[in-house]
């Protein structure tokens, strides 16, 4: 018996799922198994009954979860105590992210992630979202925020957010009388000036996306600039050089003030995911777990 094999009949104990526990332990479903069947084999007794739905403790498992939650409790304790401190005090994080996570979700999960460990040191890289996959799948950062999933090897996704994107404009007369008249559809972009996030962009590419559902083909737009910077993309649009398509979260502040006003994208659907990525080829370092479940925590995943 060990603890490997302890925490993961724990972990399957309170999830009630094999599968939930493999992500909560950043292994695969086959590893939890074995540990289990390795557990129940060297104590001779059956720990879970199974069915199709679902994975419910045995009565000798109740009486060993008892023993086993405490021991792992325990762990985690020691762990934080003394496990690898002088190393992990000078280890470094890094992750990449694109634009949205960067500016509006990392912010509140950096400072719960600060207040529990506050020897821990991050490194926060900024870029469009494939080149956060490329970076997490060249093992050049640990952990990696996206608002796409591309297909490539290795990769891990965990959605922990939706994000909702919108049609932004100028606060003007002419889009507040298109705003009262709340029409579904907004086939009046097609005859505006739009601004939109560069190629390889997940906004860029969530957008196409979600005006194709729309009914709306991009060649039918006139787009008259791509631009990395949605800062820049918000002062153009307050200015009157055009109108753009960004996260409602990007817009919260300048539509709140006034300066900005924003239209849903008829038939989207609740939005897209907005992911933490890893590969899973490279064994996760301890911080860089803790990292995963701070987020976890922050946006109840």
């Amino acid at each position: 018996m060990n603890l490997k094999q302890l925490e993961a009949f724990v972990q399957v104990a309170e999830g009630g799922s094999f599968s939930r526990a493999a992500k909560e332990l950043f292994l695969t479903q086959p590893t939890i198994s074995a540990h289990v069947s390795s557990l129940e084999k060297e104590l001779n007794v059956r720990l879970f009954i199974r069915n199709t739905k679902e994975v419910s403790l045995s009565e000798d498992g109740k009486d060993l979860y008892k023993y086993a939650r405490q021991m792992v409790e325990l762990e985690h304790k020691i762990e934080e105590r003394f496990g690898d401190k002088e190393e992990e005090e000078k280890q470094c994080i890094t992750i990449a992210a694109s634009t949205i996570p960067a500016q509006y979700l990392l912010p509140k999960i950096l400072l719960r992630f600060r207040e529990r460990y506050p020897d821990e040191q991050l490194n926060i890289v900024e870029t469009d979202s494939s080149e956060v996959v490329t970076q997490i799948v060249d093992h050049m950062v640990e952990l990696g925020f996206t608002g796409t999933v591309l297909e490539k090897k290795h990769c891990k996704y965990i959605p922990f957010y939706k994000d909702e994107l919108a049609v932004i404009t100028p606060n003007t007369q002419k889009y507040q009388r298109l705003k009262e008249a709340e029409e579904d559809n907004i086939e009046w972009i097609k005859t505006e000036h739009l601004i939109l996030r560069e190629e390889g962009s997940g906004t860029r590419k969530e957008a196409e996306k979600q005006l194709k559902a729309a009914g709306i083909d991009m060649t039918d737009l006139h787009i008259i600039a791509s631009i990395g910077n949605q800062e820049t993309i918000k002062k153009s649009v307050k200015q009157g050089m055009g109108i753009t398509i960004l996260s409602r979260l990007a817009a919260e502040d300048e539509e709140e003030e006034g300066s900005l006003i924003t239209f849903p994208i008829p038939k989207a659907d609740e939005g897209r995911d907005i992911n933490l990525v890893y590969n899973k080829n490279y064994q996760l370092s301890h911080s860089a777990e803790r990292f995963i479940r701070t987020v976890k925590e922050v946006y109840r995943v």
